[in-house]
């Protein structure tokens, strides 16, 4: 418990000051009536001796409550927040329109979005961001803790979302690389989740990783396609959505030389249980210590202080008029 401003407690001594010269100087008649000295020299009975002390120490125990009240008493709770674990994450995600295929259930981008959700939620102390390429690499979401703000990125994802077609991976690796290469962490990581073989963009794949390998980061590549053709939804401008099948293009060589250059490792994920098995080996990656600042949480404990002032008042004003009321 400590006093937000201790310094009004000062208030309280000049309300009992105050009573003090009220009960010395004590209350004459203003008008002299018919036997006045003898009344004068009676002893006082014990109810007007009451009442006469009632108010004045009554409004000093109020007001005392108040200038405590004014300081402002706070309960502080400190929770210590001491070592953790984490690393940085950057996740690179593949929109091309292919991922809308159904060979993993439902299909594989709603797939890599959950289970990269519920990867996400489950290291609480890593610091996790989002780039996702199509035909071109688009920052989704810098590195972060707020797992509110990444989840609604992910959330976000759709197949076509970049408006270029192909497949990008040099870039997106690239782009992964780049928002890892100032972080502070002793593990950096680009878990990259595609279907298909690089066909586009500035950067060749291979470029790519070992720029991220330059700034001390591993690939870790999961393919996320079946093998033969699947089924993948198209936006027909005359039809609508339409089911079309599409040929197996993953480029598995391509995903293990990437993580052969990084130091990290590849898989193809043909089903939903895969991907997630595939997460779940991830997320025994190597951590690297780090210091969580402290938590302090601060309450206010002046209501009742007010309240039992009042309580206080309105008592010695119920008594006023009662029991101890006074007659001039």
């Amino acid at each position: 418990m400590r006093l937000a401003s201790p310094w009004l407690l000062l208030l309280a001594p000049l309300a009992w000051a105050a009573a003090a010269w009220v009960l010395a100087r004590g209350r004459s008649a203003a008008l002299s009536y018919p036997a006045g000295a003898q009344l004068r020299r009676a002893r006082p009975g014990a109810r007007a001796r009451l009442s006469r002390v009632t108010a004045p120490l009554s409004l000093a125990a109020a007001l005392t409550l108040c200038a405590v009240a004014l300081a402002r008493p706070q309960r502080v709770e400190r929770e210590p927040g001491g070592g953790g674990s984490g690393i940085d994450i950057m996740l690179a995600v593949d929109t091309s329109l292919s991922m809308s295929s159904i060979d993993i259930k439902p299909d594989r981008i709603t797939a890599a979005k959950e289970l990269a959700k519920a990867f996400a939620l489950g290291r609480p102390d890593d610091r996790i961001g989002l780039v996702t390429f199509g035909g071109a690499p688009v920052l989704a979401c810098p590195l972060t803790t707020d797992r509110d703000a990444l989840v609604s990125r992910l959330d976000s994802l759709y197949p076509g979302i970049t408006k270029v077609d192909g497949t990008a991976i040099g870039d997106g690796l690239v782009s992964a690389a780049q928002r890892l290469q100032d972080g502070k962490a002793k593990s950096k990581v680009i878990i990259l989740l595609t279907d298909g073989r690089s066909n586009t963009g500035v950067v060749d794949p291979i470029t790519a990783a070992k720029t991220a390998a330059a700034v001390g980061a591993k690939i870790y590549a999961i393919g996320t396609a079946g093998h033969g053709t699947a089924m993948m939804v198209v936006d027909d401008p005359r039809y609508g959505k339409q089911m079309v099948p599409t040929d197996d293009d993953l480029d598995d060589e391509l995903l293990a030389k990437l993580a052969e250059i990084t130091g990290g490792k590849s898989y193809r994920a043909q089903s939903r249980g895969e991907l997630e098995k595939v997460f779940h080996e991830i997320d025994g990656l190597e951590k690297s210590e780090i210091k969580r600042p402290d938590i302090v949480s601060v309450s206010d404990r002046y209501r009742g202080l007010l309240l039992a002032a009042a309580g206080l008042l309105l008592l010695e004003s119920a008594l006023s008029a009662s029991v101890l009321l006074r007659w001039p």
